[in-house]
């Protein structure tokens, strides 16, 4: 028998036989206190946790499947996809260290490295977004401690050659952790191609509805792996068994959704790119797009959110556009069923060097509704665009 696909093997866990008569699922366990038969008993982990501050049924078997996915020797869980890259840079860079990022770095990552990090002797710089392999690693530094990674890149897109990355890094001892949310552990696997840390936002596409916050932690080296189990036992930090347990829930189905919203995507960008209120759409998993060839060579699959540029306009004309929007709603966030519209063109100016583009910046996340109606909602957001320049 052959090894079975990411679409099987997230399910036949549950089916596993062996265990006797049970439900589907892990049973959700609300517990603080775990009680014993024996005094001897009541430190003894070979039964199981021994506080309820460490993982129960869905927590484990949501760990399992995530380090499965991963192709990890081990996978944490935290509290939102933000504390999922804030943890493995408190646990690996100390004082005097360097972390080296994209200038188009998440805008809470790049919060917590200058407001946090900073002021405890942890310093970043930021390479262009665009740069190349070489004018990142020329980039490198003797304090240079952690190489953190995005790609593709927050609101603008563009991809790094990572496994270029990770090989020259691994040789110069600088450890390299990446923010692979768009990838989802499902179309792109950090940890297979050389990256020491691979984190994720489980509120996005593992959970897929848009109601609960997590994040993921993954690891191949038990030696990196150490200190950042350390730095959450010693920060106290765990998951909601109710959020664990629809985590779980959203992750049996993660394959299907995931192309299936990758399927929409590509229709919706298609249609955008035809339109001449539109420049371009940023997207690399579409043909002409930067970093397609990367993203082609490398992935096995896309996530359906993508930079809608347009040809002008000014922050009136895209509320314009977006007010007129029936079924995208208006909230951050992705990965879920739903449909997504941002104006992202403020954010850009957080960059120590803002991309020259030819007008607005929107970000549209594509769900689960059919792509038709979304195109003809987007035909009505285009004609207010429109109607407000006129």
């Amino acid at each position: 028998m052959t090894d079975p696909t990411d679409r099987t093997r997230l399910i036949a866990s549950a089916t596993r036989r062996g265990r006797g008569r049970r439900p589907v699922a892990p049973p959700v366990e609300r517990a603080s206190t775990l009680l014993n038969d024996a005094p001897g008993a009541m430190r003894d982990e070979s039964q199981g946790p021994v506080y309820g501050i460490e993982d129960l049924s869905a927590a484990r078997e949501l760990r399992t499947l995530l380090a499965g996915l991963e192709g990890a020797a081990d996978a944490w869980l935290v509290p939102s996809g933000l504390a999922a890259v804030t943890v493995p840079l408190t646990a690996l860079a100390r004082p005097g260290d360097e972390v080296l990022t994209t200038d188009a770095l998440y805008g809470p990552s790049r919060r917590f490295l200058r407001r946090h990090m900073g002021t405890r002797g942890v310093t970043t710089a930021f390479h262009a977004a665009a740069a190349t392999t070489d004018g990142i690693l020329a980039a490198l530094t003797d304090r240079t401690r952690v190489l953190l990674i995005e790609s593709p890149a927050s609101l603008t897109f563009e991809m790094l050659d990572v496994p270029a990355l990770a090989a020259a890094c691994r040789a110069r001892g600088v450890l390299t952790v990446m923010d692979n949310t768009w990838g989802a552990g499902l179309a792109f696997r950090p940890l297979a191609h050389g990256v020491d840390v691979s984190v994720q936002a489980v509120t996005k596409y593992v959970a897929g509805h848009s109601d609960l916050l997590m994040g993921s932690i993954a690891v191949s080296d038990p030696a990196v792996g150490r200190p950042i189990a350390e730095t959450l036992e010693d920060l106290g930090w765990r998951v909601a068994p109710d959020d664990a347990w629809l985590a779980l829930r959203g992750l049996r189905t993660l394959p299907l959704r995931y192309r299936e919203q990758a399927r929409s995507a590509r229709i919706v960008a298609d249609w955008l790119l035809g339109r001449p209120e539109v420049a371009t759409v940023v997207y690399p998993a579409l043909p002409g797009s930067p970093g397609y060839e990367l993203w082609t060579r490398d992935y096995d699959g896309a996530a359906s959110i993508f930079g809608l540029v347009m040809n002008g306009g000014d922050e009136a004309a895209a509320h314009a556009l977006m007010s007129a929007l029936a079924l995208f709603g208006l909230g951050y966030s992705w990965g879920g069923f739903e449909s997504l519209v941002t104006h992202e063109t403020g954010q850009l100016a957080g960059r120590n060097s803002p991309p020259a583009l030819a007008g607005e910046l929107l970000r549209l996340h594509i769900g689960l509704e059919d792509p038709a109606d979304l195109i003809a909602d987007l035909e009505r957001g285009l004609a207010a665009w429109g109607a407000a320049l006129s």
